[in-house]
Order: C-alpha cells, then sequence, then structure tokens
C-alpha cells in the first residue's frame, strides 16, 4: 500500500484477474457500472500500452451517505478498480476512499471506512 492507494500482485493472467475482480465485487453485493479498457483505447489512436482495465462499481448506501455529506465528492464516484500490467507483473489497485476527508470538509473518515473495509476485501479476495 502506497498512501491512498491499495495494491496488491496476483499470480493470475491478466483476464482471469479481472474476471476474479467481477466476481469478487458481484460477491460484495456491490454493482458493477462499466469496465473500460483503457491499452485498446490507446491503441486505437496509435499508443501502445500494457493491459489496462478499469473497473467502476459502486454500493449504493456508500454512495448516498458521502454524497449525502458533500456533493462535491461525486467527482469520487463511483469507486474504480483498475487491473494492470506493471512491470511485468499483474497488478489489482484502487484510490483509498479514506481520501475524501482531506478532500471534503464534511466527510469524515466514519462515512468511508465500511466502504473501504470491503473495497479492501474485494481486491484481497481477487488475488
Amino acid at each position: 500500500m502506497i498512501g491512498k492507494l491499495y495494491s496488491i500482485e496476483t499470480k493470475k493472467s491478466f483476464k482471469d484477474a479481472v474476471v476474479s475482480v467481477l466476481k469478487s465485487v458481484e460477491k460484495q453485493g456491490w454493482a458493477v457500472f462499466s469496465v473500460y479498457d483503457l491499452s485498446e483505447r490507446l491503441s486505437a489512436k496509435g499508443f501502445s500500452h500494457p493491459p489496462l482495465k478499469i473497473i467502476e462499481i459502486c454500493s449504493g448506501k456508500h454512495a448516498s451517505r458521502v454524497l449525502g455529506k458533500d456533493a462535491f465528492a461525486s467527482i469520487c464516484l463511483p469507486c474504480r478498480i483498475n487491473v494492470a500490467q506493471v512491470d511485468g507483473k499483474i497488478r489489482i489497485f484502487s484510490m483509498l476512499p479514506s481520501i475524501m476527508p482531506e478532500l471534503f470538509e464534511n466527510v469524515q473518515i466514519e462515512d468511508v471506512s465500511e466502504a473501504e473495509k470491503e473495497l479492501k476485501e474485494m481486491i484481497d479476495n481477487s488475488k
């Protein structure tokens, strides 16, 4: 973990890691909003990049709690779990919700602690 980034390495293939994240999100009861294949989109523009997918996820109860405190916090929503090939290794990572109280004075750590715990569990269970 680096600051407000939670990251793990997995021995799974890139494709299997993505599937594992999707299953973990579903098991946790969160919704998957969208999956972006960033390396594919960059390739379409003529840029080469190692595999990278961004998986947008949301928990209605957690999002509602934070938005009830500060509508500007919506810039941090939905949460994202990324799967990427970094230095030849497959990594699963996310920005931690605990950064939000540093950005928005009406959002307290208690407002995001349960979401952060669940997000870490989803990542850990994807390994």
